[in-house]
């Protein structure tokens, strides 16, 4: 992919989860949380130019911290995260400001990694956004499916539109 699709591909998938971390939803742990983010770090690793090929050891280092400020961001949103039970037993999640915080946190030390890149005189590819994205959302999936797990009732699935009502009217034969 070329470094232009990466781009955005990333704005896409970072205005996704934005958007949807700030309204209520159910979690459901039996759910494939960790599909998109393998599919994110395989489209990564498999771009040529995630290391410079002029500096591959401080590439490899600058590479290294942001994934680390990936997961680290990915805990920190995991862990600022409302969790609660509903009365039908159902997890929902919602983010707070203090996940918003971690998001502007994460953000301004990406930047920082890039600006000390180009500092430095190395080339960094998008590719490495895509991973440390990958590893964020890999690492906040993991920990809220764990915490919904723990209140012992997210494995039931989310009701439906219509559960439970009983029928109002009945056909007559």
């Amino acid at each position: 992919m070329s470094g232009l699709v990466n781009a955005l591909a990333i704005v896409a998938v970072v205005a996704i989860v934005i958007v949807r971390q700030f309204r209520a939803r159910a979690i459901n742990t039996d759910r494939r949380w960790w599909l998109i983010p393998v599919i994110l770090a395989v489209v990564a690793l498999r771009e040529p130019g995630i290391l410079d090929a002029h500096h591959r050891t401080e590439s490899a280092a600058l590479l290294a911290l942001e994934v680390l400020i990936g997961l680290a961001t990915g805990a920190g949103w995991a862990w600022t995260t409302r969790i609660w039970t509903a009365e039908d037993g159902v997890v929902w999640t919602k983010s707070t400001k203090a996940s918003g915080a971690v998001w502007v946190v994460g953000i301004t030390l990406r930047i920082g990694v890039y600006a000390l890149s180009s500092a430095l005189g190395l080339h960094q590819n998008s590719s490495a956004l895509m991973l440390g994205l990958a590893g964020t959302l890999l690492v906040r999936g993991g920990i809220l499916v764990w915490r919904a797990r723990s209140l012992g009732t997210a494995t039931r699935p989310a009701a439906a539109y219509g559960d439970g009502m009983r029928q109002a009217w009945k056909e007559r034969a």
